[in-house]
């Protein structure tokens, strides 16, 4: 058993990539991820799963077909599953992502913005 701490800063100085998920520790059946992100991302949602978003450093919004949140350093918002939202920031902004194993970035919606899922850092 390792009996180290995770550091986020760390594991955050690992990538420089936006809208790309990466791996740091599982939880039973659930993953949290790091993500950075900056610009528009796609609307999607996701069937089967809620979706947590922590914000570690800067700020985002969180667009729904009916309005928005805005999220700030040390917030978080869980997206109930089967809710269409479409994430995006102004400027770089850090996250954790905490959601089962194997859920994609996109959901259904497949395109460019598809990451590549279980990549670990």
């Amino acid at each position: 058993m390792n009996h180290r701490p995770i550091n986020i800063k760390e594991k955050l100085s690992t990538f420089s990539e936006h809208w790309s998920p990466k791996v740091m520790c599982e939880m039973n059946d659930y993953q949290f991820k790091l993500v950075k992100v900056q610009g528009d991302f796609v609307w999607h949602d996701h069937k089967e799963t809620d979706e947590v978003f922590i914000v570690i450093e800067g700020e985002m919004f969180i667009a729904f077909r009916d309005g928005e949140v805005k999220l700030s350093k040390g917030e978080m918002y869980v997206i109930p599953k089967g809710v269409e939202h479409k994430p995006y920031a102004e400027k770089e902004c850090h996250i954790m992502l905490v959601e089962p194993k194997g859920v994609v970035n996109t959901g259904e919606t497949k395109g460019e913005m598809t990451a590549q899922n279980d990549v670990w850092i």
